[in-house]
């Protein structure tokens, strides 16, 4: 079993094949995560309360050319593709069975997906208005992660926003969290989550702005969900 994940590389990071083949790389795998009952469980009952979250933080502001970075499951992506005042919603993912699902659910062209690495954008300086990551950083390995934040940071423009959907960061008030069993059975199936639980995203962002002679502010206060294992956090990213 630990070698099947060299049948998935395909041109994809050597760690999402290994630790995730079977969850995104693998059609059988990605019809059955596929479900909203599923996505919904994997989530602990939160997935709505994270979409309409996000939704209403980009709704609250025209996002003008938007980039969402990264597939994501279920309902999401339709939804922004249909529900946003955008002309064409941009979507990368290095994962080709990824970008054909989300391709499948939008109609009508609103949807441009293109296969591509986060950690290395083939799109311009400056060339979104708005950033979308959903569930993304937390399946990175920490040197990922930093490259990702930094490709963000380069392609989204200044007095561009940016919105990421996560876990939380040590989020202690959640009885998930706080036991160690359940933090332990979390780490196993989310083997970078551990690292992500301990790092301090907004520092994170301010050192990738800095590669990019940017800044970034933090719009509002992250909206906690479910006690705060989950937070929906926007910042504005300024020029030096």
């Amino acid at each position: 079993m630990q070698r099947l994940y060299k049948y998935f590389l395909d041109g994809v990071p050597e760690y999402l094949a290994r630790y995730y083949w079977w969850a995104y790389l693998w059609s059988v795998g990605a019809w059955f995560f596929d479900h909203q009952t599923i996505i919904n469980a994997v989530l602990f009952g939160q997935y709505r309360n994270l979409m309409e979250g996000t939704l209403k933080l980009l709704k609250a502001r025209a996002p003008g050319r938007m980039l969402q970075l990264a597939c994501v499951y279920g309902k999401l992506t339709p939804e922004l593709a249909s529900t946003l005042q955008i002309a064409r919603l941009h979507l990368a993912d290095i994962s080709t069975l990824q970008l054909n699902i989300s391709r499948s659910k939008v109609a009508n062209g609103a949807l441009a997906p293109v296969r591509m690495n986060a950690e290395a954008l083939a799109y311009r300086d400056g060339a979104f208005d708005t950033l979308l990551i959903f569930f993304l950083l937390h399946e990175m390995p920490g040197e990922a992660r930093r490259n990702t934040l930094s490709e963000a940071m380069r392609v989204i423009s200044d007095r561009g926003h940016i919105i990421i959907t996560e876990y939380g960061q040590s989020p202690r008030k959640n009885l998930l969290y706080r036991f160690p069993v359940s933090r332990w059975v979390l780490g196993r199936l989310e083997p970078f989550l551990p690292g992500f639980w301990g790092e301090e995203l907004e520092g994170s962002l301010i050192e990738a702005a800095s590669l990019h002679n940017k800044r970034v502010n933090r719009v509002n206060d992250a909206v906690p969900v479910f006690n705060g294992f989950y937070r929906i956090a926007e910042y504005e990213v300024l020029g030096a």
